[in-house]
């Protein structure tokens, strides 16, 4: 006979790493990316708010520069951030790889699922955060938010010289490629997992999970979760916080 009288499980527990050590070079001189300013608040905020506004996440842990931690405390301080998460911020090193390994290893017990966002998508919604969640809490061990692309892509030789004419070498099939985004989201092991086994340097956390041979599962990502790199990226974000002023009545 079932014991009907035990209380129900809790869901597991989400926390957020932000990886914020980054120089954004493309943006040009000037603050690291994650403090550049939109509408008079640095991105970093923004996306911190972001991962915040899910009542899922608990604790949003961010990565800061090697030598800028207490520069990000202030910083955190400094805003209003939800009462209900807590901030953690730990000195980051100089790549991301490593950077997301230390905000990791920052994680207390009783966090079962990761979130890794970049902090230059500040503007991701909360219901595409929420979506990741609940993918990682249905069973799988990786999630990334990713939409259709909109342009044909072509597969080319590099040019030996920047610049120079580069020789197509392949067409992929559209219908099967997609723009990946953060948050990505993680079984807490998974990540660590891949963290410790996979060496070689990648551009997202769920190319470690795929080295491992596990599935990586794609849920729909958001048009507002673009990455700010280029200036021209810092007109459209100023862009969606004005709309979004004007539709919320503020």
């Amino acid at each position: 006979m079932s014991d009907d009288s035990r209380p129900p499980t809790a869901p597991s527990r989400t926390a957020a790493v932000i990886p914020a050590a980054g120089k954004g070079v493309r943006l040009g001189p000037g603050a690291p990316k994650a403090l550049r300013a939109l509408s008079g608040t640095p991105m970093l905020i923004h996306a911190v708010r972001a991962m915040a506004a899910s009542r899922a996440v608990s604790l949003v842990v961010v990565v800061a520069p090697p030598d800028g931690a207490a520069e990000v405390k202030s910083l955190l301080d400094a805003y209003a951030l939800p009462d209900r998460t807590d901030f953690v911020v730990v000195p980051g090193s100089e790549t991301r790889q490593e950077s997301v390994k230390l905000g990791l290893d920052a994680l207390p017990p009783g966090h079962d699922i990761v979130l890794v966002h970049d902090a230059a998508r500040p503007l991701v919604p909360v219901d595409t955060v929420d979506a990741v969640i609940e993918a990682v809490r249905a069973g799988a061990p990786a999630v990334v938010p990713a939409l259709p692309l909109a342009d044909t892509v072509k597969e080319v030789e590099p040019a030996a010289t920047p610049g120079d004419p580069e020789p197509v070498v392949a067409t992929p099939v559209r219908a099967r490629l997609r723009a990946v985004q953060t948050p990505q989201g993680f079984d807490r092991a998974t990540l660590i997992r891949a963290h410790e086994t996979v060496t070689e340097d990648v551009t997202d956390d769920a190319s470690m999970v795929e080295q491992l041979g596990l599935t990586v599962v794609v849920v729909p990502g958001h048009e507002e979760a673009f990455k700010v790199t280029r200036p021209l990226d810092l007109v459209l974000a100023e862009a969606v916080l004005a709309r979004r002023r004007l539709n919320d009545g503020f």
